[in-house]
């Protein structure tokens, strides 16, 4: 039996980390993969849905190029999507050496192609071999979950592991859910060409966003085209047959000939009910699933070891160990926050809890996150509600990106906003940033909630003019005019009154 100080079964985000990390610092890994190195995050998530997006936000800028004053440029048609997912694929090309076998190979990683299975809580079948792990990390990752509405298998859909592969912008299409997939791929089919519908059970888009960041999002989704149905759930899917007429016209010398083509299709007709029972009949050309994640658990031998899961995943401590001492679990598959960078921390996590003495738990408290949408959201910490909920006494500090001077010449305030919600001595709570670039504006905020930093402190910090990372000393200049008091003012007046005598 080949023996490991760690069998990784999965390469994804959090399988990779701990893989080359483990590597790296001496010790002897394997890695166990059964599809694609890089997992959903290079194949099917974060990199081709960001790259669709930037797509996305060229066609749209060209759109709005008016409004800086340009001249002859027209309003973008529907756009060819084999060549917009030819630029997404040329992408995740440039990225995917990056992944590999050969370079995970030459870092000293035996890497094992196949399914792996726990036969005991330390050896992981493949095949007809058995690896032997001092410790077993699971980063098998999830898959999408697919709602049970009568008609929607016979009718067809897509998800974030097919949309990428589509051959044709479909005319119309119908998003289930309302999430960060959801509007981010809504938002950029929209854009591209494609009339959107995006049907989100809760009370607005991204709920987990406190309603006055997510109105932001809303409104921009709606002022470009895109129908949202809050409070609604698709209840029924019906494949309707169509006679469809095109126009094509072929040119004859100087002279123009019109000509009809006609063709039959395939439409979906989608049955949406309220909260209030009403129902509506949405009629597209493709569905789009985006209603959340099952953990990839099966066929992992879970019960061979003992290794307890639910619903949500394999259940972890804030180590990442599982019920088993000897077994791990990370990523998608252990339920919690389904983000990429969640991920890699806990990677970190596993690493020095199973090569070093001592043990170091999740920074959970501290995770930021961002909706690339435009405008971004991007948050970490706790939102107003919540704050209210656990009883806190706290204020709320808001910055309108209106009287951001970078923001203002690059034409991105439209209702954006930071916000940030501090305790009584100017420590952070949790921000907000609705803004096109919020993701990478949160970072200041981040560091300093987890360091412990005052908005006091960030007021005294040099940002450079003109920038839109001012936000973030505008934030600290707003809690330290709390602290001037209607009576402090006016004994600070007597005093200056007195020096000018």
């Amino acid at each position: 039996m080949e023996r490991f100080n760690l069998v990784v079964v999965g390469a994804g985000s959090g399988g990779l980390v701990v893989a080359a990390g483990g590597a790296g610092l001496g010790a002897r890994v394997a890695l166990v993969e059964r599809h694609r190195m890089g997992g959903d995050c290079l194949n099917t998530g974060c990199v081709p849905s960001k790259a669709l997006l930037k797509v996305a936000k060229v066609v749209q800028q060209a759109r709005e190029a008016g409004r800086f004053g340009l001249r002859g440029i027209g309003e973008p048609g529907p756009q060819d999507a084999r060549a917009v997912l030819d630029y997404v694929r040329s992408c995740q090309a440039l990225i995917a050496p990056h992944d590999s076998v050969e370079r995970f190979t030459g870092l000293g990683v035996e890497v094992v192609p196949g399914a792996g299975r726990l036969e005991s809580p330390h050896v992981v079948a493949v095949g007809d071999r058995r690896l032997r792990g001092r410790h077993v990390v699971l980063a098998t990752g999830s898959r999408p979950r697919v709602p049970d509405v009568p008609g929607l298998a016979e009718a067809g859909f897509l998800t974030n592991e097919t949309v990428f592969d589509v051959e044709t912008l479909p005319g119309a299409l119908l998003v289930v859910g309302g999430g960060p997939v959801g509007t981010e791929l809504g938002q950029a089919f929209q854009r591209l060409g494609s009339k959107v519908t995006i049907v989100s059970s809760s009370a607005h888009v991204c709920p987990r966003e406190d309603p006055d960041v997510a109105a932001v999002l809303a409104a921009r989704l709606r002022a470009e085209g895109v129908t949202i149905l809050d409070r609604s759930r698709a209840v029924r899917v019906e494949t309707r047959v169509e006679t469809r007429v095109e126009t094509r016209v072929e040119t004859r010398g100087e002279t123009g000939t019109g000509t009809q083509a006609g063709g039959i299709g395939r439409r979906k007709a989608v049955t949406v009910r309220d909260e209030s029972g009403a129902e509506t009949v949405v009629v597209v050309d493709e569905i789009l699933v985006a209603a959340g994640r099952r953990p990839n658990v099966e066929g992992l031998g879970l019960e061979a070891a003992g290794v307890e899961a639910g619903p949500k995943g394999i259940t972890t401590d804030r180590r990442c160990r599982t019920n088993v001492p000897s077994v791990w679990a990370i990523g998608d598959v252990a339920g919690g926050p389904l983000f990429t960078h969640w991920a890699g921390h806990q990677a970190r996590v596993v690493l020095r809890n199973t090569l070093f003495p001592g043990t170091v738990a999740c920074d959970a408290d501290n995770l930021p996150w961002t909706t690339f949408t435009e405008p971004e959201i991007a948050h970490v910490g706790l939102t107003e509600e919540a704050a209210k909920e656990r009883g806190l006494e706290f204020r709320t500090f808001r910055v309108d990106f209106d009287s951001n001077d970078r923001a203002v010449c690059d034409g991105e305030t439209g209702g954006t906003f930071a916000k940030v919600v501090a305790d009584p001595k100017g420590r952070i709570l949790g921000a907000s940033i609705v803004h096109p670039h919020a993701g990478d504006l949160l970072a200041e905020l981040v560091l300093a909630k987890r360091w412990g930093l005052s908005l006091g402190q960030l007021s005294d910090t040099i940002h450079t003019y003109p920038t839109l990372s001012e936000v973030g000393r505008a934030l600290g200049d707003a809690y330290r005019r709390t602290k001037l008091t209607p009576g402090t003012r006016a004994r600070l007046t007597k005093v200056f009154q007195w020096l000018r005598r």
